[in-house]
């Protein structure tokens, strides 16, 4: 149980972080801790997807999962603001 409490305090930290740089990236403040948080975390999962079906890795490890959640984050920033302007 503990291994897992740390897995999920791993991601949300790793998802935070993604959040925040694909904000920076995206040349805008984000949208507050919490969502940058979510978006991070949805954009790992959305990252993970789009790389697993290119056959595309960035390494095992946290730095290999940050890269592809933040480019995930990107993704899905990009996205939000297309609806957001529409």
């Amino acid at each position: 149980m503990q291994l897992m409490q740390h897995g999920i305090i791993l991601s949300l930290i790793i998802g935070g972080v993604a959040g925040w740089l694909a904000g920076l990236i995206m040349n805008g403040s984000g949208f507050g801790m919490l969502v940058d948080i979510i978006v991070g975390i949805v954009g790992g999962v959305i990252g993970g997807w789009i790389f697993g079906t290119l056959g595309i890795s960035f390494g095992a490890g946290i730095f290999g999962t940050l890269v592809t959640a933040v480019i995930g984050a990107v993704v899905l920033l990009f996205v939000i603001r297309l609806f957001r302007r529409g």
